[in-house]
């Protein structure tokens, strides 16, 4: 999301878990420029789409930000969530708010979504992804080709994506299951075609 070198949390910016475990939990977001968390109303029908599709599902976060979405996600039951951020003081603070949910089924890398995806070795696939990248960076072609390529994706996984709504998404084998739009965001869920899966 934001990248900048001002490293303050806001007195008054914080993350708001609305449902599971550790609903009503307010979480710190750090205070940079262009950091723009997942709003409630959004998290709250992307989690009413899923449901009981979240249950044990292994979760990718691949431009975490405040981690909104992960922490959603594993407290409504997802088994584990991978949470990967360039920006490190993003990063320390997502660990900060892990530490602060004695949350052991999180892991924070900090490091780019590309170069993550180029390294990633894992025997278990991901059945969820987050991707909601900078909207400026316009990473989402070339981070859905890094997905395809990296061979972590179980062949029914389901991506979650944000984009502006003036700037449509288009990308071979991208089939929208559920799309919603608010203000000048498009949201949804999505599955890529297994055939082009590697």
């Amino acid at each position: 999301m934001a990248r900048s070198v001002n490293t303050k949390v806001s007195k008054t910016s914080a993350l708001r878990i609305s449902g599971g475990e550790w609903r009503g939990q307010k979480l710190p977001i750090v205070d940079l420029p262009g950091l723009r968390p997942t709003g409630s109303r959004i998290r709250e029908t992307l989690f009413n789409w899923l449901q009981a599709d979240l249950t044990q599902r292994r979760c990718l976060d691949l431009f975490a930000g405040s981690g909104a979405l992960s922490f959603e996600a594993l407290s409504r039951g997802a088994r584990e969530a991978h949470l990967v951020e360039l920006e490190a003081a993003a990063a320390k603070q997502l660990r900060a708010n892990v530490a602060k949910l004695h949350c052991t089924s999180a892991r924070i890398y900090q490091t780019s979504a590309l170069s993550w995806l180029s390294q990633a070795n894992f025997q278990e696939h991901f059945d969820l992804v987050f991707l909601d990248p900078p909207f400026a960076k316009k990473l989402w072609l070339d981070t859905l080709d890094a997905l395809q390529t990296s061979g972590i994706l179980k062949s029914d996984a389901l991506i979650y994506i944000e984009h502006p709504k003036s700037a449509p998404l288009a990308y071979p084998g991208l089939t929208p299951l559920k799309e919603k739009t608010s203000g000048e965001v498009r949201y949804g869920l999505y599955r890529l075609s297994t055939s082009l899966l590697a």
